[in-house]
This record gives structure tokens, C-alpha cells and sequence, in this order.
């Protein structure tokens, strides 16, 4: 019997737990708290993925969740900072931009062939993923530790990230482009053979002698 409840799942359910916590946390402007609860989340997510490994208790709605959770995680914080300007609006629109484009693209392809894109993480999307992570957190290390975090360094990590973050949006919208094309080909070919095996046409006219 599938065994869903497992600790890795287990871990990913208290980052999903975590998340309402962390977004009060920065409400109430406790951002030393947020921090700390920013920083456990990742440790979390770091380890739900090792045990799966070592243990092969890996499952289908880890599969799933996992990444949700850390989504979800970012997107919120993202959102949170952007409200209260500590993150440029613009980056905010990129980093919803493109998991809104992600999600969307999929169901597409779904809706178009019946069949689900397998999920394949990327370079640049992994490379997002860490930037974006290290956009949060120099945030709330300036927020909760003052002088800690030059401003210009703040600024190079925002526009390194939303531009590795667009470049990764492009990357999955030319795979889903180009796995929609290898889908449609079959149905393509699969009618050539008939007309090329036609006869060709019958002169209805006599032949004169």
C-alpha cells in the first residue's frame, strides 16, 4: 500500500503551514522572525527532498506538492514585499508573470492533446528558483538587521533575478511550443500515406485511335 503520508510529504505540509505565519510575521514588520521562519522553510525543502531520495519514499503528490509549496512560499513573499516596497513592482509582475504562464501553458497543452507535458526543471529555472530566494531573503536580512545589506548589491540581485527569470519563462514557453509541435506531427504523417497511396485519376474521355 502507497504510503502518502511520509515525512518528506510531511515536511512540504508544515512549509505550506509555515507560509500564513511568515506572511503575519511581516505584517506585524517582525522581520527578524520572518527571516528565521524564511530560512527554516528552506532547510525544510532541503531535506524533504534528501530523505525521499535516500529512502525511495518518494510519492506522487510530493511530487506535486513540493514544488507548489515552495511557489506558493515565493509568490507570497514576493507579493507581501512588493505591497509594502521593499521589492520593485516590476520584478513582482515578472516572478507572477511567469508561473501564471507556466501554469496556464500546461493546461493548454492538456486541454489541445489529452496528454500531460512531463515537468522537466531547467537550468535557468533552478537558477530563478535560487535567485529569487536571494532576492527575499537580502530583503529581510536588510529589514531585520539595518546596514547589513548595501543597497547597490540589492539592486544587481533584483535585476539579475528578474532577468534569469524571464529568460527561464522563455525557455518553458519554447519546450511547450516545441513539445505541442512533436505531438501534432504524428497526426500529421499519419494522414500523408493515405493520399499519396491514392490512384490516380481515371480519363473519363476515349482515347482517339
Amino acid at each position: 500500500m502507497l504510503t502518502i503520508v511520509n515525512l518528506p510529504n510531511f515536511l512540504t505540509l508544515l512549509r505550506l503551514v509555515a507560509i500564513p505565519f511568515f506572511l503575519i510575521l511581516l505584517e506585524d514588520l517582525r522581520y527578524r522572525e520572518a527571516l528565521w521562519l524564511f530560512v527554516a522553510a528552506g532547510i525544510t525543502d532541503s531535506l524533504d527532498g534528501a530523505i525521499a531520495r535516500l529512502t525511495h519514499t518518494k510519492t506522487t503528490l510530493g511530487a506535486y506538492l513540493d514544488p507548489a509549496a515552495d511557489k506558493l512560499l515565493l509568490v507570497s513573499a514576493f507579493i507581501a514585499l512588493g505591497f509594502m516596497h521593499e521589492v520593485p513592482r516590476w520584478l513582482v509582475v515578472v516572478v507572477l508573470s511567469r508561473d501564471v504562464m507556466i501554469v496556464l501553458g500546461y493546461f493548454l497543452l492538456f486541454v489541445l492533446t489529452q496528454k500531460a507535458m512531463e515537468v522537466q526543471p531547467t537550468v535557468s529555472g533552478k537558477a530563478s528558483t535560487f535567485l529569487q530566494i536571494c532576492a527575499v531573503a537580502g530583503v529581510l536580512i536588510r529589514l531585520g538587521y539595518p546596514g547589513t545589506i548595501p543597497p547597490l548589491a540589492q539592486d544587481v540581485v533584483f535585476y539579475t533575478s528578474g532577468t534569469v527569470t524571464a529568460a527561464a519563462g522563455m525557455q518553458y514557453l519554447y519546450r511547450g511550443l516545441a513539445w505541442l509541435q512533436r505531438h501534432e506531427e504524428p497526426a500529421t504523417a499519419g494522414a500523408s500515406p493515405e493520399v499519396a497511396d491514392r490512384p490516380p485519376p481515371r480519363s473519363i474521355g476515349r482515347r482517339r485511335a
